[in-house]
């Protein structure tokens, strides 16, 4: 399958991980041909479904985890934990 790149991540912006912001998260996923997963208290959904990351209810200040395997893990990785961390260009 590739290579496997997995983090830990706050979700900083004030409205959390809401419709447009997991849209954001959903598209930017599907750019890459790699496996995405986000998990949240012990569940975890694909990263290519939105209504599989708005299940998780994520508000500001929540953990989450981000895993991904395939050939292009990493830039995968990197531009989601950048989307993540820039509070999906809401701050």
């Amino acid at each position: 399958m590739g290579r496997t790149k997995s983090s830990e991540l706050e979700i900083v912006n004030p409205l959390g991980l809401h419709a447009r912001a997991a849209a954001k998260l959903v598209g930017l996923a599907n750019k890459y041909e790699s496996e995405v997963w986000i998990g949240k208290d012990g569940q975890e959904v694909n990263g290519k479904s939105i209504l599989g990351v708005l299940m998780l209810a994520c508000g500001q200040g929540s953990r989450i985890s981000l895993r991904v395997e395939g050939k292009d893990a990493d830039k995968a990785h990197g531009a989601l934990a950048d989307l993540v961390g820039a509070g999906f260009g809401e701050i």
